[in-house]
């Protein structure tokens, strides 16, 4: 498990980490307050990796197109 804040993480970093986490609980050999410290982190990790996707649909939301379907720039979004 890394030592990095989750809200420093990208979507990749949280995701692989995340990934970790829960095959670590998975396995069954983790003692009880590990689990639980795992658990709370997973959560953690989960939320991180909703915020980044929003933040990416946000993005790909503000892409303006032309007439024929070319992106022409973008829209300002709130918030970004």
């Amino acid at each position: 498990m890394s030592d990095k804040p989750v809200g420093e993480m990208s979507f990749e970093e949280a995701m692989r980490e995340l990934e970790a986490v829960v095959g670590q609980l998975e396995s069954g050999d983790v003692e009880l307050e590990a689990s639980i410290k795992l658990y709370e982190r997973g959560a953690a990790l989960k939320k991180r990796c909703e915020e980044k996707l929003k933040e990416a649909e946000e993005k790909v939301a503000a892409i303006t197109l032309d007439e024929q379907g070319t992106p022409t720039g973008t829209t300002p979004v709130e918030g970004l």
